[in-house]
């Protein structure tokens, strides 16, 4: 069964840092594009970072760019996103998601992944 797992969203300061991790079980990740995702409720979903197979090219939304990082660890199966100086409009759910027809591209949030993980909480406080 493919799958993929977030982790490490938990309450943090206004300020703080956190790492999520998207693992994959049942199929390797190489060859797939990996984005994360947000849902904040009343808000739609919105694309935050996606990496391509390689992780040669990432992209990111302009409200995180210079705050967030992507990356993917091929030995270990997982995508990372880095995210530093966490602000309040940061909390949400946040979702990793994989498609091997995606690429990694401006506008790449529009296509829906095929492959999707169950969402891990993020929250900021002020």
């Amino acid at each position: 069964q493919l799958q993929l797992v977030e982790s490490g969203g938990t309450l943090v300061q206004s300020g703080g840092s956190l790492r999520l991790s998207c693992a994959a079980s049942g199929f390797t990740l190489d060859g797939y594009t990996i984005g994360w995702f947000r849902q904040t409720p009343g808000k739609e979903r919105e694309g935050v970072s996606c990496i391509a197979p390689t992780g040669r090219a990432t992209n990111y939304v302009d409200s995180v760019k210079g705050r967030f990082t992507i990356s993917r660890n091929a030995a270990k199966n997982t995508v990372y996103l880095q995210m530093n100086d966490l602000k309040p409009e940061d909390t949400g759910v946040y979702y990793c998601a994989g498609d091997m027809r995606i690429m990694c591209i401006p506008g790449w949030y529009v296509n829906e992944p095929d492959h999707w993980g169950q969402g891990t909480q993020v929250t900021v406080s002020s």
